[in-house]
C-alpha cells in the first residue's frame, strides 16, 4: 500500500473518530500529531537554509553558467514570483467564502489572556518600514531561534552569494559540508514522511472535534483551488512563455511538453521526467547548456507549482484558524514562498513540508500542514506537471536566446574578417 493511500486512511479514519470520540480521546491523541508537526518544524530551518546555500552558490559559482544560466534564474524568480502573487490576489477573496465555524475557529486562536498581552500594532506605514527593516536582522542566529525564517533565507542568500565569489580552493569544501547537510536532511524527512499516516490521525482527531463536517467541505474547496489555479497558471503564463518566448508553435511547445508531463502527473516527480525532458529538449536542437545545465537546474530547484500550492495553502490555513492577514503579511507571505520553492525537498508532499517556513513567518500555526499534506495526492499530480511544464519553457526560451547569441557572434566575426 502506498504512502499516500496510507495516509488518506489515517486523515479519514481520525475524521470519523474525533467526530464520535469524547473530548478526552482527543486530548490523549493530541500530542502525537504535536510530536509529528515538531518533527517537521525540526528539519525546517537546517534543510531551507543548507539547500538554499547550496544550490545559490553552486550556481553562482559556476563558470559555465555565463548569460544563459542567469537569463534561466532571473526567468525562474519572475515566473514564481507572478504565480504566487496572482494565486494570493484571486485565493484570498474566494477563501473569504469558505463558511468555518467561527466559534471553532476561535478554539484555534490564542486565548484572550495571550492576544490582549501582545502589543498594539502600528499604523500602516510604520509596519510598512518594519516589515523592510526586519528582513535585515542584527543577530541571525535570534532571529533562527525566534522562528523568523525571511531574514534567516535572506541571510542564507547572500552568504551563498559571497561565497560564490571567493577562490575555488576554499569555496568547494565548504559546498561539500553544505551539500552533505542538504543530503541528509532530505533523508530524515522521508524518514519522518513515513510517520505521517500517525501524524495526520493524530492531528485530524483533535481537528475534527473542533470543526466537524465543515472541515470536510472547507477541504474540497482548497483542493479545487489550488488545481484549478495551477492549470490557470500553466496556461497562462509557461505556455506564453515557452511559445512566444521560445519562439514555438503552440503545437510543437505542446508536443515538446507532452511526454515529460506523463511522466510527471502518473510519478509526482520532476526528477523522474528528467529523462524525458532531455529527450524533448535533444530534438528540438537544444544546445549543450540546455541540455547539460538548464533542463537538470530546473528539474531540481525551479517548483513553479509550489509558488500555487504554498500561497494558497497559507491563506488557506489562515480561514481555517480564523487569521485575517494584512496587506504587509500578504506580500511576506509572497517573498517567503519565492524563496521557499527553491528549497522543496524531492520528496512527495515536498511542497507542502516546505511550506511551513512561510507559515512561521506570518505566526500561523502549523499544525494543519497535516490536513493539507493528507490531501496533497491530486494538487502533487497538477504542480508537478506545473513544475516539469516549467522547466521545458525555460529549455525553450534559453534555447532561443543561446541561438540568437551563437548566431550574432558569428555574424560579427564574419563582419570582422570581412573588414
Amino acid at each position: 500500500m502506498s504512502l499516500t493511500t496510507r495516509v488518506l486512511i489515517g486523515l479519514v479514519t481520525g475524521f470519523l473518530v474525533g467526530t464520535v470520540a469524547p473530548a478526552g480521546v482527543a486530548a490523549i491523541i493530541g500530542p502525537v500529531g504535536t510530536i509529528f508537526v515538531n518533527l517537521i518544524r525540526m528539519t525546517v530551518l537546517p534543510l531551507v537554509v543548507s539547500m538554499l546555500i547550496s544550490s545559490v552558490g553552486s550556481i553562482a559559482s559556476s563558470r559555465a553558467l555565463g548569460r544563459a544560466g542567469w537569463r534561466a534564474m532571473i526567468a525562474m524568480v519572475v515566473l514564481v514570483a507572478v504565480a504566487a502573487a496572482a494565486s494570493a490576489l484571486i485565493a484570498q477573496p474566494v477563501l473569504s467564502r469558505v463558511q468555518i465555524d467561527r466559534s471553532a475557529a476561535l478554539m484555534l486562536q490564542p486565548p484572550p489572556a495571550v492576544a490582549a498581552a501582545r502589543p498594539a500594532p502600528p499604523d500602516a506605514p510604520s509596519r510598512v518600514a518594519q516589515w523592510f527593516i526586519d528582513l535585515v536582522p542584527p543577530n541571525v542566529v535570534k532571529a533562527a531561534g525566534d522562528d523568523a525564517m525571511l531574514p534567516v533565507i535572506v541571510f542564507s542568500v547572500l552568504f551563498a552569494l559571497a561565497l560564490a565569489r571567493i577562490r575555488d580552493e576554499r569555496r568547494r569544501p565548504v559546498l561539500n559540508v553544505v551539500e552533505g547537510i542538504a543530503e541528509a536532511m532530505q533523508r530524515l524527512v522521508s524518514a519522518i514522511l513515513e510517520l505521517a499516516p500517525v501524524g495526520v490521525f493524530a492531528l485530524a482527531v483533535p481537528l475534527a472535534g473542533r470543526f466537524g463536517v465543515a472541515m470536510v467541505g472547507a477541504v474540497v474547496v482548497y483542493v479545487l483551488l489550488v488545481v484549478a489555479l495551477t492549470v490557470a497558471a500553466v496556461a497562462l503564463l509557461l505556455y506564453p512563455v515557452g511559445i512566444i518566448g521560445g519562439g514555438l508553435t503552440p503545437a510543437a511547445f505542446a508536443s515538446l511538453c507532452a511526454p515529460a508531463q506523463a511522466v510527471a502527473f502518473s510519478s509526482r516527480s520532476s526528477l523522474a521526467s528528467l529523462p524525458a525532458m532531455l529527450e524533448s529538449a535533444e530534438r528540438i536542437g537544444a544546445p549543450a547548456v540546455v541540455t547539460g545545465f538548464i533542463v537538470p537546474l530546473g528539474a531540481s530547484v525551479f517548483r513553479f507549482g509550489a509558488a500555487v500550492a504554498q500561497t494558497v495553502g497559507v491563506l488557506f490555513l489562515a480561514r481555517l484558524f480564523g487569521v485575517s492577514l494584512s496587506v504587509p503579511q500578504l506580500a511576506t507571505v509572497v517573498v517567503t514562498v519565492i524563496f521557499a520553492t527553491f528549497t522543496v525537498p524531492g520528496v512527495p508532499g515536498g511542497s507542502i513540508l516546505a511550506m511551513v517556513p512561510v507559515l512561521r513567518a506570518v505566526d500561523l500555526p502549523v499544525e494543519g500542514v497535516g490536513i493539507l499534506l493528507a490531501v496533497d495526492a491530486i494538487p502533487d499530480m497538477f504542480r508537478t506537471t506545473a513544475n516539469v511544464t516549467g522547466t521545458l519553457a525555460l529549455a525553450a526560451l534559453v534555447r532561443r536566446s543561446s541561438l540568437k547569441t551563437t548566431k550574432d557572434i558569428v555574424e560579427d566575426r564574419l563582419h570582422a574578417q570581412a573588414d
